[in-house]
């Protein structure tokens, strides 16, 4: 019965100890200032304004900047949220993982696994 009981107590302790180390992984927090500008990713561009507010175009549809999908967006930590504002209405969210912001390099995971990677354009 002692036996038993220290088994259990000892199982015990090493789960507590464990959710202790798992509940304190932190996210790493992104300078936000880093992603004001232009970024390219192919035919792809974002432009993130310091205000908050952003813009996205794709120019393989033929759509230019003066045309772009105007979006609100927010850095909390690692989670960069979209607020794509509709023309008929209405707003989609979208939210990604950063995983890399520097001057020039931007990459973030969406929802389901995909890597996005971008650079900073000079124009």
């Amino acid at each position: 019965m002692k036996s038993q009981r220290k088994t259990s107590l000892l199982l015990m302790i090493l789960l507590l100890i464990g959710s202790v180390f798992s509940s304190c992984i932190t996210e790493y927090e992104y300078d936000s200032s880093l992603l004001t500008g232009k970024w390219v990713s192919g035919t792809e561009y974002y432009r993130y304004n310091e205000d908050g507010t952003g813009l996205t175009w794709d120019t393989n549809d033929d759509v230019t900047e003066e045309e772009a999908q105007a979006f609100t967006w927010t850095l909390v930590y690692s989670t960069l949220t979209h607020m794509h504002i509709m023309e008929i209405g209405g707003v989609v969210p979208k939210v990604y993982t950063v995983t890399e912001l520097t001057a020039t390099s931007l990459q973030y995971e969406d929802e389901f696994g995909n890597t996005h990677r971008f650079t900073k354009s000079d124009s």
